[in-house]
């Protein structure tokens, strides 16, 4: 009776595994199993899941019959993809020369006020912010910058920022 049990239960978790890797399956198939696919591949894993899960990333490698070193090298490479869990709303604050001479600290610090981030903390206990110093932007002409997500904000000041947070606040606390 436990061997009937047990191979029940494996067949379980397997119908799970599948189900947990259906939208990644769908991702690969999408772009296809060539190597060149992979940074696309990654990107959408991400977008997906707002970081790259290890598990995921293993069976990407699975998937397209690479290393998993190569495809952990490529998740590690590149700066656009994070192993770490992100925010819904990633906010990245311009710390380039225009930005910081034009006060981009003082938005940084209310920024990290006003969501609540500890010293060391990037993202939000509630996973509803992450918080990034960049090095540029490109919009040196509305500095201070700040982008949320895709959207850029230009002239930042602490008082602008906290209006734009509330905003933000109050669109998470009506979508529930």
């Amino acid at each position: 009776m436990d061997a009937v049990k047990t191979k029940l239960l494996s067949k379980e978790v397997a119908v799970a595994d599948e189900k947990r890797f259906e939208k990644v399956a769908a991702i690969v198939a999408k772009y296809g199993k060539e190597a060149s696919a992979l940074i696309p591949v990654l990107q959408e894993v991400q977008e997906e899941y707002r970081y790259l899960p290890e598990e995921m990333l293993n069976y990407v490698a699975r998937t397209m019959d690479l290393a998993p070193a190569t495809v952990y090298g490529v998740a590690t490479f590149y700066a656009q993809f994070s192993l770490d869990p992100k925010g819904k709303y990633v906010i990245r604050i311009c710390d380039g020369t225009a930005c910081h001479v034009r006060g981009s600290d003082p938005v940084r610090i209310a920024v990290r006020e006003r969501i609540g981030l500890k010293e060391g903390q990037s993202t939000s206990d509630d996973f509803n912010f992450t918080v990034e110093t960049v090095s540029c932007l490109g919009a040196c002409g509305l500095a201070p910058v700040v982008m949320i997500n895709e959207q850029i904000y230009g002239q930042m000041t602490p008082d602008a920022i906290n209006i734009i947070l509330d905003k933000l606040v109050e669109e998470g606390d009506s979508a529930c």
